[in-house]
């Protein structure tokens, strides 16, 4: 049987870089995005990756914050390609900036983008893996999903949501035979990265200055190692593994003595006449 998987936000970045190396290990492909534009680049780029031309490409323009949209694009997948072995939560936004200056639409439309879509996603493609009894769920969070970070109020606690989500998913699953995995990529190259740069708080772009940003195909090759792994936190990287273990022990120390007189050397410099 070939497996199959359904992407959101498969469009580019992470989820496009995902893509290409399924349809490369052989698997039918649900991508779910908005654009029809960057879609249709996708299908083509699927297309010439694929492995046997009885691969199928289905792409399908879906807003996810819409779950009868997201129901419905999911069934469609399904009719086609048959039950997921794989459903990847990839679909995001950031609107950074401090909590002070972001108004409550700019939270409310993050939150419905990143966990929510997340969530409609997972509970259309649910029903179909039950009744499999088999596949395997991947909800990409952050590592903004595992210590707050100066300048991203509004999407800190979206990716921090998705970590909780699968924390419940990987108990309430399990018996069942689905697997669960929450990842958290560093700041990746992709199209996204590149628009919140140009806008972002200084602060947030010089905590961010000391690590190389990972590319998409990097932290692809890691979701599909840990997914074969059967892995449930998915952090590439040291630092992120170190956190995604040890959080709670590292972080408040990362807090005080790296990332508190950083931001306090910085608002200094930005007193100064």
């Amino acid at each position: 049987m070939t497996p199959h998987a359904i992407i959101s936000g498969g469009s580019s970045g992470i989820g496009l870089a995902l893509a290409q190396k399924l349809a490369e290990s052989g698997h039918h492909l649900t991508i779910l995005a908005r654009d029809p534009e960057r879609l249709d680049a996708a299908r083509r780029a699927l297309e010439g990756a694929r492995q046997r031309d009885e691969q199928r490409i289905l792409v399908l323009s879906v807003d996810v914050r819409d779950a009868p949209a997201v129901k419905a694009a999911v069934e469609r997948g399904i009719a086609e390609n048959g039950a997921p072995t794989l459903v990847v939560a990839n679909a995001g936004i950031v609107i950074p900036h401090t909590f002070e200056t972001l108004t409550p639409e700019a939270f409310r439309t993050t939150m419905d983008v990143n966990y929510l879509g997340g969530v409609y996603l997972v509970h259309a493609a649910l029903p179909a893996m039950r009744a499999a009894g088999r596949g395997h769920i991947v909800l990409v969070s952050s590592g903004a999903g595992l210590l707050g970070i100066y300048g991203l109020s509004a999407y800190t606690p979206t990716k921090f949501a998705l970590r909780g989500l699968g924390e419940v998913l990987r108990a309430e699953l399990k018996p069942l035979g689905i697997g669960v995995s929450v990842v958290y990529p560093p700041d990746t190259d992709t199209p996204m990265l590149r628009e919140e740069i140009k806008i972002r708080p200084t602060i947030t772009s010089q905590i961010a200055a000391g690590a190389k940003a990972a590319t998409a195909e990097e932290v692809a090759e890691a979701i599909v190692r840990g997914v074969a792994g059967k892995q449930f936190s998915i952090a590439p990287g040291l630092t992120l593994g170190a956190l995604s273990r040890l959080g709670s022990l590292i972080g408040p120390l990362v807090n005080r003595w790296y990332f508190d007189p950083l931001i306090a050397r910085s608002l200094k410099r930005q007193e100064r006449p």
